[in-house]
């Protein structure tokens, strides 16, 4: 969620407006209207319990106004604190002229005894304040220009009576709405509710409008549109339409938007999430009927922007009169890409006050080249479109061929608005989620946050603090023993927490301690490297992070939380889906908070390199860690390892364990300890044959979940709590192994050239038989009871019985192909051809290829002829292997000779 002066403005005006009022009568015989506000100065000033708006203020160019849902509470005595309020707000400055409509007699004489400079009439030169009914239209266009140039409009009516005799749209024929609308707040034809209501002490939140039918507008939009054709070669984006006033006019089949309509003000908004779009033949009727419903009957000329040819011609081809030109005074509706935003305040202007603009474009792309800058946000069609409710997000949606809305289905189809309502009342209770907002779920994940991130505005912004605020209360407590599903409402909970709920906001530097200072060696050689600063952010608080000037814009990232598997696949979940955030390194300053708390690190891209760096990091707290070589053994007894964060790091040259701290707690000798892992981590290079000193040290990161299997490879490896003791119990490791870590250490050893079909679960066990019985003087079958000689004899005549198919060579099977080499050859010739394979380069992914060319470099590696030996577990030997090796002795030894007589 973004702030910025906007809210600040807007709670300081509510403040001056309510100024000495407790409460407003609404009682009596006048009803009002409900209003709707929108856009981003709009706010309201009096919220029923009902959640019924009845006072609202805006700003509008360089004006102000204020809007009352019934012009009876503008000349009553028990408003007129409020309303004398309202009128020094709207002043432009003290001495302005108040004008007030000849009916408001009260209003009149309470400002003249006040002081003020009262003028009985409508509009006329020199007015500061213009006080009227919404119920005349005659003078709109000057009142919106009045209000434009720095006058204040003080409004009252309500539209619920005055649609009983009209049929009209009440947005955009009735005529206060043809005023106030300008400034983003409408008149309804929805009753308000009646009382005498308090003014809280803050400003109140907005509610949610929903009440809005669309349907006469997609009867226009989709007149003899069937099909929405949106195939071919163009990726449109998808569009979030978060204002009320906004709807879906083209949907895929799961709820992408590529095509949606908007009321701003007086005018209308259509847009296409691709320029090509514009002037696709298969769109054609609905492009026309689009340009139809926005030039509201006014059948004046469309202009097209200069650069837009192909649109005009498309258009001229339909007999649609239209101009090459840039945004000019007459026009009714303006055609333009998102690209650019040098027109946006002139655009914004221009739908306000009755224009109709379409628009295309989409974000994948400048996404794709502007990585530091927020789509939402920094895009340039966003500039154009935030206002009016519509986003044009990075992510695509689906080509193809569309099925019309239906005009009578509207209200049920997905609308984020909609379904956000929905949503906060539904997780207030206890029952699970209902259709249609089950069936939502997956574009609600998608949407919520991109919402949580629009530029504030006094209604985003109460909107985004009213969901914050409800699933904060909501969040499930999970854990390994109390799981829920990812399907369920704490599923849903679980995945919108940390990105809704997280706020990066201005650090609040008063009254804590002073900041940790961090060295940050940057030097960094390899794709993203974790850098540790030792620090812990606890949940739902913020941290800021001040970094030399050099540090700015080099890629550099700050990141919360170690646990980086993403959960969002699983069905069930023991902790939220994703519990790491990411802020990137554009300013000195960085402030970043995390809903679930974490370490803290800082994440370098590769090739970066300014040295070692001061990091100053406030808000944050010391984690229980051991850096061999250079933490004190007498404070780890007394005092570090009993620090309160919940995660401890164990930190030695080329392997960094990240545990939950209770397991560490009792760890008398960390040095010992790591210095085992040294001398596992010497090991493992020595068997790939690389140098002993790593480019980043391996990290282990421990989780009560994880994305796959009990372990996995990575940066970080992952695996579950329980594995805490095959990395921090050097007991139970040197009496009972630590095949798990070694195993997955072993897959990051891995590479293509050497591995094939078979091998990938199988020639990462080399790492853990090397240690074994390196370190710890293990055999094999201590290592792992898989591979005792009894299973290990099974294995290999139950594989032959199969009739040596490659198929079935995969795991302990394939493992064994290479324990026997291993047993008949030492473990030199391993490390010799690892080295080799080092300078080899363009091989082939092709398993017949790779294959041959281990069997020719093992074979030249121990002057040995296998290629009987590896035809005995069924590998695809090729003459020119054979051939190459010829010269070579054949394996007098080979242990597969047994099992294959005893086959005979």
């Amino acid at each position: 969620m973004c702030t910025n002066d906007s809210n600040m403005s807007s709670s300081k005006d509510y403040c001056s407006l309510v100024c000495g009022t407790e409460s407003l009568d609404f009682s009596g015989d006048a009803v009002p209207c409900k209003l709707l506000i929108t856009g981003d100065t709009a706010f309201p000033v009096l919220v029923t319990p009902k959640r019924d708006v009845l006072i609202a203020a805006s700003r509008y160019g360089k004006g102000k106004v204020v809007v009352l849902a019934h012009e009876h509470y503008l000349d009553i005595a028990t408003s007129m604190v409020f309303l004398k309020n309202a009128v020094s707000w709207l002043s432009p400055h003290p001495g302005s002229i108040i004008g007030v409509k000849s009916t408001f007699d009260l209003l009149a004489n309470i400002l003249r005894a006040s002081g003020r400079n009262v003028q009985i009439g409508n509009l006329t030169p020199g007015l500061g304040v213009l006080c009227i009914d919404g119920y005349d239209e005659s003078q709109a266009r000057e009142i919106i220009t009045f209000v434009r140039e720095g006058g204040g409009l003080l409004i009252g009516a309500q539209a619920w009576h005055w649609s009983y005799s009209h049929k009209e749209n009440v947005l955009n024929h009735f005529p206060g709405n043809k005023i106030a609308s300008v400034s983003g707040v409408y008149f309804t034809s929805d009753y308000g509710e009646n009382g005498t209501f308090t003014l809280t002490k803050n400003q109140p939140r907005t509610p949610i409008f929903t009440n809005v039918n669309f349907s006469e507008d997609l009867k226009l939009l989709l007149n003899g549109v069937s099909y929405l054709d949106i195939n071919g070669d163009s990726y449109p984006s998808d569009l979030l339409l978060h204002g009320v006033l906004t709807f879906p006019v083209g949907l895929t089949d799961n709820n992408g938007c590529f095509l949606g309509g908007a009321y701003y003000g007086k005018g209308r908004v259509v847009v296409i999430s691709h320029e090509y779009f514009l002037y696709k033949p298969e769109l054609k009727t609905i492009i026309l009927n689009a340009i139809s419903w926005l030039d509201i009957n006014q059948k004046q000329i469309i202009g097209v922007r200069t650069d837009m040819q192909y649109v005009k011609e498309f258009l001229e081809r339909e007999n649609v009169p239209c101009q090459l030109t840039n945004l000019v005074p007459g026009l009714s509706v303006y055609c333009c890409d998102s690209y650019s935003n040098t027109e946006a305040d002139a655009i914004h202007q221009f739908v306000a006050e009755g224009g109709g603009l379409l628009i295309g474009g989409q974000s994948w792309y400048w996404s794709s080249i502007n990585e530091d800058d927020d789509v939402v946000s920094d895009y340039p069609g966003n500039k154009i479109l935030n206002k009016f409710g519509i986003t044009i997000l990075d992510r695509t949606v689906n080509r193809g061929s569309y099925k019309a809305i239906s005009p009578e289905e509207a209200n049920e189809q997905y609308h984020f608005p909609r379904a956000l309502c929905k949503l906060q009342d539904e997780l207030k209770s206890s029952d699970e989620l209902k259709p249609p907002l089950s069936t939502w779920v997956v574009k609600l994940r998608e949407d919520l946050p991109a919402f949580m991130r629009l530029p504030a505005s006094p209604i985003t912004s109460s909107i985004q603090n009213q969901f914050i605020e409800i699933v904060q209360m909501c969040v499930p407590n999970v854990s390994k023993e109390n799981p829920v599903s990812s399907s369920s409402k704490q599923g849903l909970l679980l995945s919108l927490a940390d990105e809704c709920c997280t706020v990066s906001q201005a650090f609040d530097d008063s009254d804590i301690p002073p900041p940790f200072i961090v060295e940050i060696d940057t030097s960094n050689t390899v794709t993203q490297s974790w850098r540790s600063t030792g620090l812990y952010l606890a949940p739902r608080n913020t941290a800021m992070l001040e970094f030399p000037l050099s540090a700015v814009v080099h890629g550099i990232q700050v990141q919360v939380g170690c646990q980086s598997d993403d959960l969002s696949s699983k069905e069930m979940l023991s902790r939220a889906p994703v519990v790491v955030q990411k802020m990137k390194v554009i300013h000195q300053k960085v402030s970043i908070s995390c809903f679930w708390g974490g370490l803290i690190y800082i994440v370098l891209n590769e090739n970066c390199n300014l040295g070692v760096i001061p990091v100053k990091v406030h808000g944050a707290e010391p984690v229980p860690t051991f850096i061999n070589g250079k933490s004190s053994h007498e404070s780890w007894l007394q005092r570090t390892r009993h620090l309160p964060a919940p995660w401890a790091e164990l930190i030695t040259d080329n392997i960094i364990l990240t545990v939950c701290s209770d397991a560490i707690r009792s760890l008398d000798d960390p040095e010992e300890l790591l210095s085992f892992w040294d001398k596992v981590m010497v090991a493992v290079a020595e068997l790939a044959a690389i140098p002993t000193k790593f480019p980043r040290p391996e990290r282990i990161v421990t989780d009560v979940q994880i994305s796959a299997g009990w372990m996995h490879s990575g940066y970080p490896i992952m695996c579950y709590f329980d594995s805490v003791k095959e990395l921090a119990d050097l007991n139970f490791i040197r009496t009972e192994g630590f095949w798990g870590p070694l195993h997955e250490l072993g897959h990051n050893q891995q590479k293509s050239n050497w591995n094939f079909t078979g091998t990938g679960e199988a020639t990462n066990n080399l790492w853990p038989l090397y240690v074994h019985e390196k370190l710890l003087g293990m055999p094999p079958e201590r290592a792992h009871p898989a591979l005792k000689p009894e299973e290990r004899a099974e294995r290999i005549r139950e594989y032959l019985r199969k009739g040596s198919k490659l198929e079935n060579w995969n795991v302990f099977t394939a493992l064994e192909t290479y324990l026997q080499l291993k047993e008949g050859f030492g473990w030199e010739p391993f490390k010799r051809v690892f080295k080799e394979y080092q300078s080899i380069t363009n091989v082939k992914d092709d398993d017949t290829f790779k294959m041959n060319l281990w069997v020719e470099k093992f074979s030249n590696a121990v002057e040995t002829n296998l290629v009987l030996f590896f035809q005995e577990w069924g590998w695809p030997i090729e003459d020119s292997t054979r051939d190459k090796l010829s010269a070579l002795p054949v394996w007098e030894d080979d242990p597969m000779k047994p099992y294959i007589a005893a086959m005979k």
